[in-house]
């Protein structure tokens, strides 16, 4: 467990000093984006996830080398560092290139259907090709187990992307999920690389809730897909097929209803998902 804590401290700190320096880059007018409040802020500043955890897995290479800690990468630490990186990439090239026009599964399927291919339809074939790539280490010689595990991770990501709809929605459902999965798995070792990704993300939540930037597919992405992959990692295959069933029901709701209307329906998700934001 104090690994874990470690994970969430070393990622929150090296996401915000991240963040310090990069902000003016974002300041560039392709990434930039009206917001629901019709405030103009930096998109894609979850772009920091990424590569807070390529500086945090350099700086164990460093103390490798001089004898302290792990010497290279373990399993999970590069499996993690596969999927916030591909879901980031692909997630950045949606943020700057993609469209409002078509939004959810029915919208790129209807513009692939008129001969358009969208970025965010390549995002979601080129997620999928990343999930399967870094479930296939822990399923073996088994196709079925390699679907279902691959579909989680992907519907772990979309459903992330569904709820970042307002500033800290996504970030405060997956610190969340993090605690739950935490809590369930006793603070498995798998979790560590996991929660220096979720700790990254805590590091933006403070100027996200007050509007200072969006997380955007760049961030919200690779931080349900890392989410995901911890779930395959760390449960049992009967505990991954109940979450597989959740996320399908939840991410099949999204095309169908708004989740910010439902929030604002339960005044308990409501209080939740208001705290800390501006009024």
């Amino acid at each position: 467990m104090k690994a874990v804590v470690s994970g969430l401290v070393v990622g929150f700190v090296v996401a915000r000093l991240l963040w310090l320096g990069l902000a003016s880059l974002f300041e560039s007018p392709a990434l930039t984006r009206t917001n629901y409040r019709g405030v103009t802020l930096p998109t894609a500043a979850g772009v920091v996830l990424a590569l807070a955890a390529l500086a945090v897995e350099g700086g164990r290479a460093v103390a490798g080398s001089f004898g302290v800690g792990d010497v290279g990468l373990s399993g999970p630490r590069v499996l993690v560092l596969v999927t916030v990186l591909g879901f980031g990439v692909l997630g950045l090239v949606d943020d700057v290139l993609g469209s409002a026009r078509h939004k959810g599964f029915r919208g790129h399927g209807s513009a692939l259907l008129s001969g358009q291919v969208t970025s965010g339809l390549l995002k979601l074939a080129g997620g999928g090709a990343v999930a399967l790539v870094v479930v296939a280490p822990s399923v073996g010689r088994s196709p079925g187990r390699l679907v279902a595990d691959g579909l989680l991770v992907a519907l772990a990501a979309n459903l992330a992307n569904l709820l970042d709809r307002a500033p800290g929605r996504t970030t405060k459902a997956g610190a969340a999920a993090f605690l739950l999965l935490v809590v369930g798995a006793g603070g498995a070792p798998e979790l560590v690389p996991v929660a220096v990704v979720v700790g990254a993300a805590l590091g933006l939540v403070g100027d996200d809730l007050r509007e200072r930037l969006m997380l955007g597919d760049a961030g919200a992405n690779p931080l349900g897909a890392v989410l995901g992959l911890a779930v395959v990692l760390a449960a049992a295959p009967r505990v991954r097929d109940v979450v597989l069933v959740a996320l399908v029901t939840l991410n099949v709701a999204g095309e169908l209803v708004s989740f910010s209307r439902v929030i604002e329906l339960v005044p308990p998700l409501r209080a939740l998902d208001r705290a800390g934001r501006r009024r």
